[in-house]
């Protein structure tokens, strides 16, 4: 998948330099956005491989699968320890933030020593990820999915991620 993913990049700077040899009126403007978001996907791809890894260290087993219920575009069982990543989410760009909302999760896990509980995080979520969780009725559920869509949602959610999981699962960087 990930062969996939970087084989993509290249392809598409490949493009965007035979176009603009092909094709003069390009301005230098739109080659520096083409080459900007390829460097921002480059370093999130990078970052989705750091998180992969730290959990696989943790214990976790991370599939690049659907997983086991419909609809979802991550799942963490916690009886198994696995992982799983919809491959529709690198399609739409999600892949990183639905491997950091899982990655809370596994934190979670670590933290209540195999069983899921809540960290207390003192962070605030955004209005728009309000939704996501308050829908939850169990008081539990929605307070462990308010912890993983709060990270996933801010603007360093990769380094808090991070964090978070080195810290619950004891793991040295």
């Amino acid at each position: 998948m990930f062969k996939l993913f970087f084989n993509s990049l290249v392809l598409l700077s490949f493009n965007i330099n035979h176009q603009l040899s092909a094709n003069p009126s390009i301005s230098h403007i739109e080659v520096i956005e083409n080459s900007q978001i390829i460097a921002q996907n480059s370093e999130k791809a990078e970052q989705f491989n750091q998180l992969k890894q730290e959990l696989e260290k943790a214990g976790f087993e991370v599939i690049l699968e659907l997983p086991p219920r419909r609809g979802a575009y991550g799942l963490l069982q916690v009886s198994t320890k696995k992982i799983w990543i919809n491959p529709v989410t690198f399609d739409l760009h999600i892949a990183l933030a639905t491997l950091i909302h899982e990655s809370v999760h596994a934190s979670q896990v670590c933290a209540g020593n195999g069983e899921i509980k809540v960290l207390g995080l003192t962070l605030e979520p955004i209005n728009q990820a309000r939704p996501f969780f308050q829908g939850y009725t169990e008081t539990h559920r929605r307070d462990l999915e308010r912890e993983a869509y709060t990270v996933q949602t801010q603007p360093n959610s990769f380094e808090l991620a991070l964090s978070l999981l080195r810290e619950n699962c004891q793991l040295n960087n």
